[in-house]
């Protein structure tokens, strides 16, 4: 799957579905970064990262399901892999035409799904004799009231429940009137104007460099040694977040802290890596890498040279992966505490990042201090660790070059 479509900002509204009793059970995702009739298989994997990485706050909460949308030619994909089965629905349209052959092929990806514990949503027009191969499958059923006649109203939600499995999902609800008549029907979900508009929300997914994410893809695919596959993983800062934040993802169900990206690439496994590097490389970005990355790199590689000094006393795996995280609130564009609680780290890890304490908090303030001739602080955190002058200055140095080097790659 080799769609190019970087996405390192999107803008995605959410919309509430209610009960009768008005309480919020469901939120609808829609991808405000395209026109409205530009749905594209590359917004809907746009889509589902969002909602992969996002888990809870802003996108959506632990006790509501999130109804996602997906073209037919996006029903299989490595993105299913890690969105979780028991929260997510898909949301599926009907044929164009209503060709048989194109439901029949459908039906198959519709039931692998189904295997996968995804539940499935469609229109109402599933109801027709046409799709019959699909109405076993539908948890939900659209009734879109701006297409839909008062007269037609009873009659649909009947066909609804007699051909189907499925609730059905008043869309459009404009008044009062309208949410009266569907409750007298029996109607159970309801979504519209006149409970809630979308909200827009703009969560954000940081889009690897292109070159590096093939360099990833390739090496998963060939199963490289580790030691190649977490080279190139410190080598771009967006490799290395967005394979912390799927790992802390519900899909993924991790319960261990991560103290290294070799820790994280021995968590996920390589089974799944292969998978989720061709997601990074189907929104992968031909621009040219910022400040922001390239300092975040410096500080990591600085960070983790100075670490080699000390051993035992410092890892230097957990060394550089917080000289690369220091400026993640920066790069997802949230507070700090925010942006570490889509990351599963260790203790030792967040208390440098957020407090610059301990011994790894003071070679942060460190690297910091080096790029901006803080004196001050510099010496306060100096007076903390068992560095010379010279061993800093090398490392600063060694660590510029070989970032130089990473990032014009």
């Amino acid at each position: 799957m080799m769609i190019k479509e970087a996405i390192d900002a999107i803008s995605i509204a959410r919309q509430p579905i209610f009960d009768e009793n008005r309480n919020v059970v469901a939120y609808e995702l829609f991808n405000r970064s395209n026109a409205r009739d530009s749905h594209t298989v590359a917004s809907d994997i746009s889509l589902a990262l969002n909602a992969i990485v996002n888990n809870g706050s802003p996108i959506f909460t632990s006790s509501t399901d999130l109804f996602v949308h997906a073209l037919h030619d996006g029903l299989a994909g490595p993105h299913w892999e890690f969105l979780d089965p028991k929260s997510v629905v898909v949301t599926v349209q009907t044929v164009s035409n209503h060709d048989p052959n194109q439901i029949a092929n459908v039906a198959t990806a519709l039931e692998e799904l189904r295997a996968r514990g995804f539940r499935l949503c469609f229109n109402y027009a599933v109801v027709a004799p046409p799709y019959k191969a699909w109405q076993a499958f539908a948890d939900f059923v659209k009734i879109d009231l701006a297409a839909v006649t008062v007269q037609q109203l009873k009659p649909l939600v009947a066909a609804i429940n007699t051909r189907t499995p499925a609730i059905a999902i008043a869309t459009k609800v404009e008044t009062v009137e309208q949410f009266k008549q569907l409750k007298s029907l029996e109607v159970k979900r309801f979504q519209g104007y006149w409970f809630s508009v979308p909200e827009i929300i703009r969560p954000r997914v940081l889009a690897p460099s292109e070159s590096w994410a093939i360099r990833l893809f390739n090496l998963v695919s060939k199963a490289a040694p580790i030691d190649d596959i977490e080279d190139c993983l410190k080598k771009d800062d967006a490799l290395g977040v967005n394979l912390l934040r799927i790992i802390n993802s519900a899909g993924f169900g991790l319960s261990q802290k991560v103290t290294s990206l070799r820790q994280a690439v021995m968590l996920i496994g390589y089974e799944k890596l292969v998978k989720w590097s061709a997601l990074v490389l189907a929104t992968s970005s031909s621009k040219k890498p910022s400040l922001l990355t390239s300092s975040s790199i410096v500080r990591g590689r600085m960070m983790e040279l100075l670490a080699e000094l000390d051993r035992p006393n410092l890892d230097p795996d957990t060394a550089f992966l917080i000289g690369l995280l220091s400026q993640v609130d920066a790069m997802l564009g949230c507070p700090l505490q925010s942006a570490l609680d889509q990351l599963s780290l260790g203790d030792e890890i967040t208390d440098a990042l957020l407090n610059e304490g301990g011994n790894y908090g003071a070679m942060l303030t460190i690297a910091k201090a080096c790029e901006s001739d803080d004196e001050s602080q510099f010496s306060r955190a100096f007076s903390k660790l068992n560095f010379t002058l010279r061993q800093i200055n090398v490392a600063q140095m060694k660590a510029l070059v070989w970032a130089d080097s990473a990032l014009s790659t």
